[in-house]
Parts: C-alpha cells; sequence; structure tokens
C-alpha cells in the first residue's frame, strides 16, 4: 500500500525505518554510505527540539511547539548537525525554522533538498538550490523579452 503525504510524497520504508517521502529515504542511505566510510559518525531520525514549552495562557492549558528534524548526525569529535529534507517550504515550515535559529543559535541546520542538476551526490541546500531557481527565472524572462 502505498501512503501519500499532505505534500503528495509517498511514505517508504527502508531498513525498519518509515520515512515521509522517498528523498528523505535516500538521504538516509546516503548518510549510511558515509557512515561506513566513518564508522564513528552516528545518526539519529526524527530529533525533536522544544521551541516552546507548553504554557497557560488565560487558564487554558496550551500545547508548546516542536521542531521535528529528519536526521542528526554527530561526527566523531562530538559535533553534529542537524538535517532536513525539503521538497519545498510552507509557511509552517519556515516559521518553525526561524524559531528553531533563534533558540539554538549554536546548533547547525541544514535544509537539504535532491537535486540531480546541481546538487553533489544528488543533494544540495535549499537555500542554494532556491537561489539558482530565482536566478534562472530571471534569466529565462530575460531572454524572452529580447
Amino acid at each position: 500500500m502505498i501512503i501519500r503525504t499532505k505534500y503528495n510524497s509517498k511514505k517508504c520504508e527502508f531498513n525498519g525505518h518509515v520515512f515521509d517521502s522517498k528523498d528523505e529515504m535516500l538521504y538516509y542511505q546516503y548518510l549510511l554510505s558515509i557512515q561506513a566510510k566513518r564508522p564513528k559518525i552516528i545518526i539519529e531520525l526524527q530529533p525533536k527540539f522544544e521551541l516552546i514549552p507548553n504554557y497557560i495562557y488565560r487558564d487554558k492549558k496550551r500545547r508548546g511547539i516542536t521542531y521535528t528534524a529528519d536526521f542528526k548526525a554527530t561526527v566523531e569529535d562530538g559535533t553534529f548537525v542537524i538535517i532536513d529534507i525539503k521538497g519545498m517550504e510552507t509557511q509552517q515550515s519556515v516559521m518553525r525554522r526561524k524559531l528553531f535559529e533563534y533558540k539554538y543559535p549554536e546548533i547547525k541546520l541544514m535544509w537539504v533538498s535532491r537535486n540531480l542538476k546541481y546538487g553533489t551526490n544528488g543533494w544540495i541546500g535549499y537555500d542554494e538550490l532556491k537561489q539558482i531557481r530565482s536566478k534562472n527565472k530571471k534569466e529565462k524572462v530575460h531572454d524572452h523579452h529580447r
């Protein structure tokens, strides 16, 4: 059975783990290939960070806000990076990213996209890809008006 998420991506299973998209699964496989060469790298799935704790507003309990990324990769010296696979951004994902960056400025958060044309090993930073697409769109409009 294929389960589609709200962004029309298909949930995939690999090594007993269910991923929200094929790209997430492929990135996990990419991380495993790096780990095979550097066995001390630790890969965690779905690391969760509190952005706003539970609170009470006018006598009503309110649930806090969390950020659950796709991966946490820790290298030999203990430093780590948080990785989120993005096909597209939403208002909610942008807001959570900003809250994460504000609350955890010392933690590196990477948004990564799968792109065979511009990526290295098929992967590129989401913001970099967005810039390339914007530049290409401007050039196309400019060329069209000649």
